[in-house]
């Protein structure tokens, strides 16, 4: 016993002693918002909490698309969809609680239902209507409980690599996703967080390696550290992963397109199978040598085929019967 207790006393000596010297301090605000948040940046007051920091870009009178990231992301992984896209649409992305330039939550909470709520008050500050909402991984799982909460305002509703299959556990392939789930190492990871760690983790994220540049694995670990998103990363995977039941899913009468890595280290494309099974009206786009961010590794043929799809929706279109409808 007394062995056990002198094991356990240099185990967190040594976190400490490591969280003392390897500590990075948490980015200034003002040098971010420089950096990350000049024009079209806008920042926006929430009725639902938050002060989010926002982009609305193309004619306002166009049909809206409303983009929402992934776990650890920001409102940049959509820059190219967007540049594809404002001539047509009026296309809203912002950073979610708990990321990018938005920072901690006042009220601390990230369960999915807040994040969804969130989506509801950027519509309605923006006045919105009915929209397309699409989301990446995490992003992904929030667009489909919105698609289940509010179904009168979407137009159509877009899962590219989405978080909610009722799957094997997801993000298994990410350094950093492995960390935040232990416990007792995930406090210090965190505080410590090399570059080195956050570079891993993204290159385990994607196939297309080409993307990993020294500006996106900067803009990934400075904005990490924007101050309250550490600890917002550790209360959202305190709370586990979100998973649908087929009946949730069977639910959504939204047109639905569903957009896929084969190569997904993170939530694998079985999952795109999974939610095929149980949309009622969905078509499934999948791409062979791509990974968990298709709009950045594929950007070209991901966003042609997002405009394929938007063209064809109709306001009035009826759901469908559950089941796949494309391959």
């Amino acid at each position: 016993m007394r062995r056990f207790v002198k094991i356990i006393a240099i185990i967190v000596a040594a976190l400490l002693l490591a969280f003392f010297v390897f500590r990075t301090p948490d980015t200034d605000p003002g040098e971010m918002r420089a950096k990350y948040g000049a024009a079209p940046s806008r920042f926006v007051e929430l009725a639902s909490g938050p002060r989010v920091h926002l982009r609305d870009e193309g004619p306002r009178d166009a049909p809206a698309i409303v983009l929402l990231h992934g776990s650890n992301a920001d409102l940049h992984t959509w820059q190219q969809w967007v540049d594809g896209l404002k001539g047509d649409y009026r296309v809203i992305r912002y950073d979610q609680r708990g990321h990018g330039l938005t920072g901690g939550a006042p009220d601390g909470d990230y369960r999915t239902d807040r994040f969804v709520a969130d989506v509801d008050a950027v519509a309605d500050k923006l006045g919105l209507d009915r929209f397309v909402l699409a989301g990446n991984s995490m992003g992904g799982a929030i667009a489909a409980r919105y698609a289940m909460k509010h179904p009168e305002r979407l137009a159509g509703l877009v899962l590219v690599d989405a978080g909610g299959a009722a799957i094997r556990r997801e993000g298994g392939g990410n350094l950093a996703f492995t960390l935040a789930r232990m416990p007792v190492v995930a406090p210090v990871a965190f505080q410590i967080m090399p570059r080195s760690i956050v570079e891993r983790s993204l290159r385990q994220s994607v196939a297309n390696q080409s993307i990993v540049t020294p500006e996106a694995v900067d803009r990934y670990w400075e904005l990490a550290r924007y101050p309250g998103n550490r600890d917002a990363t550790m209360a959202r995977f305190s709370l586990g992963w979100q998973q649908f039941t087929p009946q949730q899913v069977a639910g959504i009468r939204a047109p639905t397109l569903v957009m896929w890595g084969e190569e997904d280290s993170l939530i694998p494309y079985e999952a795109a199978g999974w939610y095929m099974d149980h949309l009622p009206d969905a078509q499934l786009v999948h791409y062979p040598g791509i990974g968990h961010i298709p709009m950045e590794e594929a950007p070209e043929q991901s966003l042609a085929d997002l405009r394929a799809w938007l063209g064809t929706l109709t306001p009035t279109a009826e759901p469908a019967v559950a089941g796949r409808t494309a391959d």
